[in-house]
């Protein structure tokens, strides 16, 4: 598989004095009582890409689970309770973070809701918003509008459609259309997964996507992308360029996993082991 120069060009060799600290922190706010699995899955994902440092930021009750499975992150455990304490809690690893990515398995609750408008409110670097922090940015819209932080929304049909108003059909029926709306409405890099992922910009700008398989329809594979991405734009790639690359690296990656077990047999966990290979082409 060769690798598109656009998409190679985005990574340049390793500088031979860099440290952690040269590829960026990812905050990332996933995970809930029985969807720890998001939460390790987006994480672990970031991590293979490269990202210098990723932060979990995961409940409590999950967090020994999730530390048994991610040697590599640090964790920000989080009380049950108000957003606010939520919020006091990360303010540390908020301010060095290059990047947060919210949403994957938070649970879709009220509680999620003011947790996200709560980031979004004192956020000024690029947000990834994916999952059930879209749901709940669907009912205080308004939240996404004022963004004043670089945004990348990574909407699955029924997620856009919640965001705009629409059926899932009029979402189908014209893929394209609807995600420049969306970009340009909210202001963002929307990514519109599915058969050949959308990605829009709010100046117009459309890229669709050629890589990926039909086995790659799992729970999962969801928090795989999004931990991709946002451990690209914690790096320093552009939302545009991070979300063009993470897509494409993500189905490239379902394409190799699916050749070796099918894709029948396709899990999350088998998209991730093929990154190191593509990286190996990029680096050669």
């Amino acid at each position: 598989m060769d690798i598109p120069q656009h998409i190679r060009a985005c990574f340049p060799p390793r500088k031979v004095d860099s440290h952690k600290g040269t590829y960026g922190t990812l905050l990332s706010v996933c995970g809930s009582y029985g969807m720890v699995g998001a939460a390790v899955l987006a994480a672990r994902a970031a991590g293979r890409c490269g990202t210098g440092l990723v932060v979990s930021a995961v409940p409590k009750s999950v967090y020994p689970i999730a530390a048994a499975q991610l040697p590599e992150v640090v964790f920000c455990p989080l009380a049950e309770g108000s957003a606010a304490a939520k919020m006091t809690q990360m303010q540390p690893f908020l301010k060095k973070a290059t990047a947060v990515l919210i949403g994957c398995g938070l649970g879709n609750t009220a509680q999620t809701a003011e947790l996200v408008t709560a980031l979004f409110a004192q956020t000024e670097t690029p947000i990834i918003l994916d999952a059930d922090g879209i749901n709940a940015a669907a009912r205080h819209i308004s939240i996404v509008e004022a963004a004043h932080a670089p945004l990348i929304l990574t909407p699955h049909p029924a997620e856009l459609a919640r965001l705009l108003n629409l059926t899932v059909a009029q979402v189908q029926a014209d893929r394209q259309t609807v995600a420049k709306t969306a970009a340009r409405r909210f202001g963002a890099t929307v990514v519109l997964k599915g058969h050949r992922t959308v990605i829009a910009q709010p100046n117009g700008t459309v890229f669709v996507n050629d890589t990926g398989n039909p086995g790659m329809a799992v729970a999962g594979s969801g928090d795989v992308l999004a931990g991709i991405i946002a451990g690209l734009a914690a790096q320093g790639l552009s939302p545009w360029d991070a979300a063009c690359c993470g897509v494409y690296l993500h189905g490239a990656a379902g394409d190799r996993a699916a050749a070796k077990v099918s894709q029948h047999a396709l899990l999350p966990t088998d998209i991730m082991d093929e990154l190191g290979a593509l990286f190996l082409q990029l680096e050669q």
